[in-house]
Order: C-alpha cells, then sequence, then structure tokens
C-alpha cells in the first residue's frame, strides 16, 4: 500500500511545492488513484511512477481550485494518449459541471466515458478489488471530506489440518477456497472458504484527508485506522492571526488531535506557501514540524513533493524516497 505526494502546498504553488495531489496503489502502481488533482498534477507524474493509463479513480475532497483546477488538463491529456477505459470521478456535483464547462468552451473531448460519483451523498460507498472507499465530512468554508480507503481481499491462509480432518483432498478445490471462493463437491458438500480459511493480518487502513479546521471530526474513522494524512497549514501562532475564516488546521491542533486518538502515524501536507523549505529561512517548515513534535509522539512525517511511502504489511509506515 504505496502513496506518493504530487503536491503539498496550500492555495497557491511555491519553486518546490506543488498545489495538492496524492497518488495512492495498493501494490505497485496497477491500477492507482489519485486523490485531488491541483494545477499541474499532469507535470508532476511526468516525474512519478504513475501512468495515467492505469489510473483508476479520481477522488475529490472538495471543490476548491487548488484541488481541482489539474483535472481538465490531466483528462485531455489521458485521452490525447489514447486512453480508452472508463474512469470513475468521485467528487462534489458541481466538479462535474466544472468539467464538462471546461470541455465544452475548449473545443475539447474525451476518447472514454467519466462514471461521476457523488461524495456528498448519504450512502457513499465505493469499491473495487483493492480498496473499499468510504468518507466523513469535515469543517471548510465549502463542503469537503476525507476519504478512508480500506484494504480489501487480504490474502487467505489455508486452514490445511482442517481441511485433511474433513477429508478435502488436495486439489483445485483448495485454490478455490483460497481466493475466497465457496466449493461445492461431488457428493454435493458445500464447502464455505470461511471455514477452512483464516486471514493471518487486519486489513490496512488510510485516510486522506481535504482541508478542514476540526480534526475531531475524524474520531470515529481514525479507529483501527494506520495513517492519517492531514491538513497543517499554518503554526498555531499565525493561525491565531488569521483568525477563522479560513477554515484550516494548524500544525498544533492535529498533533494533539492524532495523540489523543492515539494514531500509528501522522503524516502532515498542505503547508501554507508562506513556509519555506531552504534551511535557514524563515518562516520555515521546521517550525511546522517542531510544533507537531510538541504535541505527538508517534511517528511525524512532513510531506514533501514525490515523497514516497509505503504501509506495511505489519502496519510499519517506510519513508521509500523522494
Amino acid at each position: 500500500m504505496e502513496f506518493t505526494f504530487l503536491g503539498t502546498s496550500a492555495g497557491t504553488p511555491t519553486r518546490s511545492r506543488n498545489v495538492t495531489a496524492l497518488a495512492l496503489s495498493h501494490s505497485g502502481h496497477k491500477p492507482w488513484y489519485l486523490v485531488d488533482c491541483g494545477e499541474g498534477t499532469q507535470h508532476q507524474l511526468l516525474r512519478a511512477h504513475y501512468s495515467v493509463m492505469q489510473l483508476r479513480a479520481i477522488f475529490i475532497t472538495h471543490i476548491h481550485g487548488d484541488h481541482t483546477f489539474g483535472l481538465p488538463g490531466l483528462l485531455t491529456s489521458a485521452s490525447m494518449l489514447g486512453r480508452t477505459e472508463s474512469l470513475d470521478i468521485v467528487a462534489p456535483v458541481q466538479t462535474q459541471r466544472f468539467i464538462n464547462a471546461t470541455l465544452e468552451n475548449s473545443d475539447s473531448s474525451l476518447g472514454y466515458t467519466l462514471n461521476f460519483i457523488d461524495s456528498e451523498a448519504p450512502d457513499f460507498c465505493w469499491k473495487d478489488q483493492d480498496f473499499g472507499v468510504t468518507n466523513v465530512a469535515l469543517s471548510h468554508r465549502v463542503p469537503c471530506r476525507a476519504y478512508v480507503f480500506t484494504e480489501r481481499n487480504i490474502e487467505r491462509q489455508l486452514l490445511q489440518d482442517k481441511l485433511n480432518e474433513d477429508g478435502v483432498e488436495p486439489g483445485p478445490s483448495w485454490g478455490e477456497l483460497q481466493k475466497g471462493n465457496d466449493v461445492t463437491q461431488e457428493d454435493g458438500r458445500l464447502l464455505r472458504s470461511d471455514d477452512y480459511t483464516q486471514t493471518p493480518r487486519v486489513a490496512r487502513r488510510l485516510i486522506v484527508a481535504g482541508d478542514n479546521d476540526d480534526p475531531t471530526l475524524l474520531t470515529g474513522a481514525c479507529e483501527g485506522s494506520h495513517v492519517l494524512i492531514h491538513e497543517a497549514t499554518y503554526t498555531q501562532d499565525v493561525a491565531d492571526r488569521v483568525g477563522p475564516w479560513p477554515q484550516h488546521s494548524s500544525a498544533e491542533q492535529v498533533a494533539r488531535f492524532a495523540q489523543q486518538a492515539q494514531l500509528p502515524n501522522l503524516v502532515l501536507t498542505h503547508f501554507s506557501s508562506r513556509y519555506q523549505s531552504a534551511p535557514d529561512v524563515k518562516p520555515n517548515i521546521n517550525q511546522l514540524a517542531a510544533e507537531a513534535m510538541r504535541h505527538y509522539r508517534g511517528p511525524l512525517f512532513m510531506a514533501r513533493d514525490f515523497d514516497a511511502y509505503r504501509l506495511e504489511k505489519d502496519l510499519s509506515l517506510i519513508y521509500l524516497s523522494a
């Protein structure tokens, strides 16, 4: 379960950070999933290992431009490269109008179908072979969501002793049971996969949150989750000066919540463009990190563009590369 940051800046890009986008995959990079698509995301992909041809679905947290303006370019480029497979877009309904209007007013068309799915539907749930996805309403100036990705179809381990005890001979039926399929024997006996297999580990779960000034809204979703990716737009002193209108979180807010929720891993992103990455330049992203470390004692990661991470099967979060 890997993810790569394609943009980590809030509002506007900087020389070293693009606006928000995150690539996520279950294993390898086929298929993969995109969460948010700020302007320039397709350019960022040219430096990553993800192809628009294998993109399975796009999840948009909310309609603000730093999370959506990259959509028309990415979608039309995919068409020009020859994509024909349909693509799911999970987003607020305004996103569909935005994409359609842009295509119509730029003499553009797509050689594949877009399946628009309302992210704000009360019964929202999306799934494919690798992930089940739910979401949580957040607190921002417009409706916004966090997406909860839960691993599906975990590899099963055969209970061979039980199979032998019940007289089930080794053969194709064993393979079907291990795949999670029930099997009917020649004598009419039904063998249920759940009776003859076990899952040796828990399903990995990761939360990718959109803009949000109230991390406690994620309390329920964080139970049983192993990674939270959340914005930390400001340090607390800047948040106090800016005031409540932007409706963003400070590093202190998120860190306090993560510690209280006993989250195993916290990744902060969506940093205001005022914070610089170069050493000895202020204000600096290191100030956000220092503030978060005062309140959260678990593994803390400060996202940079092109940073890649892997959530291992043992639930440890590993930094891969930039």
